[in-house]
């Protein structure tokens, strides 16, 4: 019995090497990730029940007088037992692939042991299938685990070489050698295919773990390569991106080149066969068009794929990836190596995530430009519709003053021209300096003061140290507009306007105040957050200015409306402060 024992672990190491090998095979994949289809299970299921046929040449005969015979299994006497190890291929085929997948294993299996015959050959025909069959659904009973742990494998596998010693004593209960011969064969059988089961899910569990690094480390590499791609990204020039990705990918990557293109010709070439890889090559070969109509990641493993024209090219096989911006393909990048070997499942990985990854940032960048396009255009016209209001009232006023003081209507008209000239180049402008916000806003007191000489009176105070600060243009002059337009509307004299600036820790405080109506109640909790329309009155003032604030210095910026105590009303804002 130990000397059995010691012969069948033996052949199961053979066993084992050959299991090691099936493992690291393209297609053990799909069955680890449970990837079902009738056509990969009749393969699983052929290549586990060849498998199984090797467990069978590897096994031991042993004769009737109870002697192991180790030469490999290749005919069987009538006064001869096979020993196979068949059970270990047909129990994991069970477990990893299902009832389908262990029962078309164990089918396989059995008819090459029916066909070698000897001794107990139909008890060892009918167990391969019928442990196929029930490890599949045991298997069921541990389908939300990736991959059965090997303490429960080697439970699992001791069942199946006990329901053969079953079977053999069912097929052949009255012969005394038989009993004998489960005596001899049972405990090693057992040992030998349990433990061999529990070492073989072992080694799934590596596989599993190696697979599952490298796709981390693939996923972690484009994650990097894209971030650092950026940049390059947001270039207006297609070359600049095109030499920025190239130059990025051949560094971080360690290829042999790199190559990226546009729709029709080569744009950046970094590596090897810079000698006629070169920009301005036309885009002639099928795979690159290939890719750029089925926008999939396609991969050359020879140089008759890549179409080279060069005899001497280095360049044996290459990833193409489509490069896309918004489901349209406006590139490739070509990742080559020396040898179609070099290009192992990681790389084909990183390719993919790469390809998404890039393309998913192309579409936020012509997302954010046009959003930013957008608001370029609602500034602008938020902008223009401050003017015309202004300037009808100014107009009337200076042709009333040409009849009554040409001079001073003079006075007014350059003034005018002045602050339109100074209006229009604020237009081009997202931001301003206070200090050039102030002068726009001192030139319009001028001119409001001479309108309502006897009846108003505004004033204007500003710290030193602020005029650096940044501002939305137009942002204080719409608030004095306001308070001289609508609160001092039914102010016949003593009118009173004062715009205050004042410094609190981080921020710059700009306050508008009058002592007018102020705001109806109905109407304040509505000013400057939508257009309002009062007494004919156009609302779009405080509405536009909040606008402007919050879009372009945040939600902190935003205008505060209230009506003071003693009457009239006070709109102020706040600006970040920073250094000069």
């Amino acid at each position: 019995m130990m000397y059995l024992t010691i012969v069948l672990f033996e052949r199961l190491g053979l066993l084992l090497v050959i299991a090691f090998v099936l493992t690291r095979s393209p297609g053990f994949k799909s069955l680890l990730y449970r990837e079902f289809s009738f056509k990969m299970s009749g393969i699983h299921a052929c290549v586990f029940g060849l498998f199984g046929i090797a467990g069978t040449l590897t096994g031991v005969i042993i004769g009737s007088d109870f002697t192991v015979v180790q030469a490999f299994v290749w005919d069987v006497g009538d006064d001869q037992m096979v020993v196979s190890s068949s059970l270990v291929a047909i129990v994991i085929a069970g477990l990893l692939g299902g009832p389908l997948v262990g029962l078309g294993a164990g089918i396989i299996s059995g008819t090459h042991l029916f066909f070698l015959g000897g001794i107990g050959f139909l008890a060892n025909s009918l167990v391969n299938p019928l442990t196929g069959l029930l490890a599949g659904f045991t298997a069921r009973f541990f389908s939300q685990e990736r991959v059965i742990s090997p303490l429960k494998a080697l439970f699992i596998g001791i069942f199946p070489p006990i329901l053969l010693m079953h079977l053999l004593l069912i097929f052949d209960s009255q012969n005394r050698e038989m009993v004998a011969l489960v005596n001899t064969i049972g405990l090693p059988v057992v040992l030998s295919n349990s433990i061999a089961i529990a070492i073989f899910t072992a080694m799934i569990a590596v596989v599993l773990r190696e697979q599952e690094n490298e796709a981390a480390i693939a996923t972690k590499q484009a994650l990097t390569i894209a971030e650092e791609a950026l940049p390059f990204l947001k270039e207006d020039s297609f070359q600049e991106k095109a030499e920025g990705i190239a130059n990025l990918l051949y560094s971080r990557l360690k290829l042999a080149a790199v190559t990226v293109t546009n729709e029709k010709e080569v744009m950046a070439h970094k590596g090897l066969g810079s000698d006629h890889h070169q920009i301005g090559n036309r885009l002639v070969t099928q795979i690159s068009h290939q890719a750029m109509k089925t926008k999939q990641v396609l991969v050359a493993y020879s140089q008759a794929e890549i179409q080279c024209f060069n005899k001497n090219c280095p360049l044996e096989a290459a990833i193409i990836i489509p490069i896309l911006e918004t489901g349209k393909t406006i590139g490739l990048i070509k990742l080559y190596f020396c040898k179609p070997q070099h290009i192992r499942p990681v790389e084909l990985m990183l390719a993919e995530g790469l390809g998404q990854l890039i393309g998913n940032q192309l579409k936020t960048i012509k997302a954010e430009r046009l959003e930013l396009h957008t608001r370029d255009a609602e500034l602008s016209n938020l902008q223009a519709q401050i003017n015309p209001h202004f300037l009808f009232n100014t107009l009337h006023m200076i042709a009333a003053l040409f009849r009554k003081d040409p001079e001073k209507a003079r006075h007014i008209t350059v003034q005018l021209a002045q602050f339109m000239r100074f209006n229009l180049k604020l237009v081009s402008n997202h931001l301003v300096a206070l200090e050039k916000e102030s002068e726009h806003v001192k030139a319009y007191i001028a001119i409001i003061q001479t309108r309502f000489t006897s009846r108003l009176q505004i004033n204007f105070s500003q710290p030193a140290g602020i005029s650096h600060l940044l501002i939305p243009p137009s942002s204080i002059q719409p608030l004095v507009e306001n308070s001289v337009g609508h609160g001092l509307e039914r102010v016949a004299e003593g009118g009173r306007i004062d715009v205050v600036m004042e410094r609190l820790g981080d921020r710059v405080k700009i306050t508008v105040r009058d002592n007018g109506q102020g705001f109806s109640e109905k109407i304040l909790p509505q000013a400057g957050n939508v257009v309002l329309t009062e007494n004919q009155h156009d609302g779009t003032g405080l509405y536009n200015v909040n606008q402007r604030l919050i879009n372009l210095l945040g939600e902190e910026a935003r205008l505060h409306v209230c009506n003071l105590p003693r009457g009239g009303s006070e709109v102020y804002f706040s600006i970040p402060y920073t250094e000069r």
